[in-house]
């Protein structure tokens, strides 16, 4: 039975006995599968196969070659010469430069802490994709012909997600949200904010989900009447854009008639809130990439949740919708981009490897490269990560900080407009408002002049005045 494999982060210590990897007993040996294991270990198999996968092991582990790259991340030294035999000197040469530059890689992944054996990586120059790709390609094995085809995929998707953190690092993020928002309205749809779009998607669900087939009024007549008593603001328009989104993502098994509405009824795997949730993400990421916008898991998080608790369902989302085509439309956006910036890094040197790399070809049956070939790939991809940090290092306003999430960041921050115009807020405890200009000029009242208002949404009392309404220049009585 195959045993189950570490947590990525455990890289540096064997999956099998636990013990942290050295120089002496328990020397890391990666197999052509990509999974790396002790070589006391490895001698210790009933069958010559991968513990975790069962993939034969065609070479002599004795030949097999220590795996120097995990090694010196545990302090051991990297000998400048190792007896690697080839079938000649040729393929000995490329494969030299090939594995140095994998090693040189690994040391972006050299633990600043943690315990034994594992790998604390919060402070590196690379993002956690950029992380977890690089662990792939650190673990491939280059003498085995499986392992140099996951190398070179491997290498292919570090080059695609380096595209794609360097728009990034160009981007606005402010600019970013309007040019999306324009991009789904554009397409005759409509986001209404976290909250309130959760809330339009459920009624949605809650009036199709038993087969029921309705016409497209009367579905948005139901949902507005039973949003309108929590969002006073919810329109037939805007929730006619919300469905017209799920229309798009052809969630919707559509039924004309004769001199009447079309009917509508949920497509049976989208009767459910997550799967449904699921297609809705994923046709607004699709608009966004239409529209050649790059935006992280952490943003789209943000946007369309509002806090940062789904960046691995945002991240999954992207993956799927990734073409063996976007690498290289991607090296033309960012070529795009360095025009507009002037390129003072000079990023543009990059993009003879980034094309190189994007010609790999993705596909897991793919034919195994030449040496030449493996050589060329490791030499372009050590080439644009090394760009990519120096860029962060160097010349990104941004920096290499992870964004950090912010306390009850579901909430808006700007005031509510009931509250404001009405002075009170018949949303209850669903308002997704903060009220936070009335929290700031709240210490300039003295405490004698307040009077007690709840803002349901953080249910926190706070505490306003006929003075602070007239620094609104809205008088209240």
């Amino acid at each position: 039975m195959p045993v189950q494999a570490a947590q990525w982060t455990e890289f540096l210590s064997c999956p099998i006995c636990y013990n942290e990897f050295d120089e002496n007993v328990h020397k890391p040996i990666s197999l052509g599968c990509s999974h790396t294991v002790c070589k006391t270990c490895l001698n210790k198999l009933h069958r010559k196969a991968c513990p975790f996968d069962q993939t034969a092991i065609n070479t002599d582990i004795d030949v097999l070659p220590v795996n120097f790259a995990l090694l010196q991340l545990v302090g051991a030294q990297v000998p400048d010469h190792q007896s690697i035999k080839l079938s000649n000197l040729g393929e000995n040469k490329h494969y030299e430069v090939a594995k140095k530059c994998v090693e040189d890689l690994a040391l972006y992944l050299k633990p600043l802490s943690g315990g034994k054996g594992v790998a604390s990586l919060n402070q590196s120059a690379l993002s956690r994709p950029m992380q977890r790709k690089l662990v792939t390609l650190v673990n491939c094995q280059l003498v085995e012909q499986e392992g140099r085809v996951r190398a070179m995929r491997a290498a292919r998707s570090l080059g695609e997600r380096t595209v794609t953190e360097l728009i990034l690092q160009h981007q606005n993020p402010q600019q970013l949200s309007a040019n999306l928002w324009a991009a789904v309205r554009a397409r005759g749809c409509q986001f209404l904010g976290p909250a309130m779009q959760e809330e339009a998607l459920k009624l949605v669900l809650l009036a199709l989900e038993d087969g029921s087939a309705l016409s497209r009024k009367v579905l948005v007549l139901f949902v507005v009447q039973r949003l309108e008593p929590r969002f006073p603001q919810a329109s037939k328009t805007s929730i006619g854009h919300v469905v017209q989104l799920l229309y798009r993502a052809s969630c919707f098994k559509v039924t004309k008639r004769d001199e009447d509405s079309s009917l509508m009824q949920l497509k049976e795997e989208f009767r459910s809130y997550e799967a449904l949730r699921r297609e809705h993400d994923a046709q607004i990421v699709h608009i966004a990439m239409e529209a050649g916008l790059r935006i992280s898991p952490e943003q789209w998080s943000s946007l369309l949740y509002g806090d940062l608790a789904h960046k691995s369902h945002m991240q999954s989302i992207i993956d799927k919708l990734q073409s063996p085509e976007s690498f290289a439309k991607s090296v033309q956006e960012l070529t795009i981009v360095l025009q507009r910036t002037g390129d003072p890094a000079n990023l543009n040197r990059l993009r003879p490897h980034l094309e190189l790399l994007a010609n790999i070809d993705p596909n897991p049956d793919a034919v195994s490269p030449t040496w030449e070939q493996l050589e060329n790939a490791m030499v372009a991809v050590k080439t644009v990560v090394h760009g990519l940090v120096d860029f962060i290092q160097n010349y990104s306003r941004k920096g290499h900080e992870t964004p950090q999430p912010q306390p009850n960041s579901k909430y808006k921050t700007s005031m509510c407009r009931d509250l404001r115009q009405q002075g009170g807020c018949p949303r209850g405890t669903n308002c997704t408002f903060l009220c936070g200009l009335y929290l700031s000029c709240l210490l300039l009242i003295p405490f004698s002049l307040v009077k007690i208002y709840v803002c349901a949404a953080k249910r926190v009392e706070t505490c306003f005045s006929s003075q602070f309404f007239h620094l609104l220049e809205e008088p209240r009585e």
